[in-house]
């Protein structure tokens, strides 16, 4: 039994690594998707343009604008001169938002009375609006405090972010990075294994060979398994040596759960790769299934955003229980209780993908 998995696992090893598909899906989409994921793909905010309509002449007035011309996020700061020009500016999408200081906003501020100041933002920007947003209005609160006590802002608040102080988005993407793209090369990997030999031919005698329909499974799960490991260890190297994020957890207890997170996604690889005719099929299958497991996973978005039925629907995906472990292992020493209550779901996708695949093989053939 050892001898003939063996031979089959060599077989398709080199049945990927000769093909040049094979190759291309193995080398190129990892490294394409390590640059736009890692830098292209950003809740970050910069190099935007912004208008300033100062009325106010004042001290505050000035500060707030000084401010805004400090900020990294910031590329131009256009100074308009009138409320005419709001909405030419923003209609004409020359600046993402507008803020209109009043008049008597310092005296207002100094005398402790409200004073407000208007931001228009472009809602065609939606998100991009919000974050800069939130950038502008730290900056007004933070100049109307200093103004209001005297000139020192308050003391009584700090914020600390903890896990990641400097709000390094780098940190959070690249450990999803490990989890994410080591799912959608191994999916892929293994739904191109069986519908390959349909395609080229040779299904039939992979059928008439003394393999048995759970090994045939097993075999064509080797090649995934090993690609996974490959892909999540370069992953895991450009993160902590290239981008410099720091590994606060057990890297025993990141590979033990991968080693369950490749066999729920070789399963249903597997799955896919059974009922495909084709390797055209099974690769539109394997990005049917991967678009929406990325978008519920929790790495575009918290799963707490979602309504209720479809954060019960999450728990069928894999990525999203081992995004958490990747994620908590490398920043904050997820503890082993857990990483193995992460696991468990994963343990139970396989046992079922797994096996529905062999018993769909067996059945489509006999």
């Amino acid at each position: 039994m050892w001898r003939r998995l063996l031979a089959l696992i060599i077989k398709e090893m080199l049945a990927i690594w000769r093909d040049p598909k094979g190759r291309a899906v193995i080398l190129v989409p990892p490294l394409l998707q390590l640059v736009i994921f890692a830098f292209a793909m950003t809740m970050e905010v910069r190099n935007v343009d912004i208008a300033v309509l100062n009325l106010d002449h004042e001290r505050s007035g000035r500060e707030i604008v000084a401010g805004f011309e400090g900020a990294s996020a910031f590329d131009e700061i256009i100074q308009l001169q009138s409320v005419s020009q709001i909405r030419e500016t923003i209609d004409s999408q020359r600046v993402i938002a507008v803020v209109h200081i009043g008049q008597d906003f310092s005296r207002r501020i100094e005398a402790g009375q409200p004073a407000d100041v208007q931001i228009i933002l472009d809602g065609r920007k939606s998100n991009a609006s919000q974050i800069v947003n939130s950038y502008l209005s730290a900056i007004i609160a933070r100049v109307s405090a200093a103004a209001y006590s005297g000139g020192a802002p308050p003391e009584a608040v700090q914020v600390r972010h903890w896990f990641n102080p400097n709000l390094e988005y780098a940190w959070f993407t690249l450990p999803g990075l490990v989890a994410t793209i080591t799912l959608l090369t191994t999916i892929i990997v293994t739904a191109l294994s069986v519908a390959r030999e349909r395609e080229l031919g040779t299904f039939d005698q992979l059928l008439v060979s003394p393999l048995r329909p759970m090994e045939i499974v097993i075999g064509k799960s080797a090649p995934g398994l090993i690609f996974g490991y490959l892909h999540g260890t370069f992953f895991v190297l450009v993160a902590v040596l290239g981008f410099k994020i720091p590994f606060a957890g057990s890297l025993l207890a990141l590979y033990g759960s991968m080693f369950f997170y490749l066999l729920a996604v070789i399963g249903i690889g597997l799955f896919i790769s059974v009922i495909s005719d084709t390797q055209q099929q099974a690769i539109l299958g394997a990005f049917v299934f991967a678009s929406p497991a990325v978008l519920l996973s929790g790495f575009m978005s918290p799963v707490e955003n979602m309504p209720g039925w479809m954060q019960l629907a999450t728990q069928i995906n894999p990525l999203r229980h081992f995004l958490v472990i990747t994620q908590g292992v490398f920043l904050k020493d997820l503890p082993l209780s857990e990483v193995a209550r992460s696991t468990a779901p994963l343990i139970v996708i396989a046992m079922v993908t797994l096996p529905a695949s062999a018993w769909l093989l067996r059945k489509k053939t006999s």
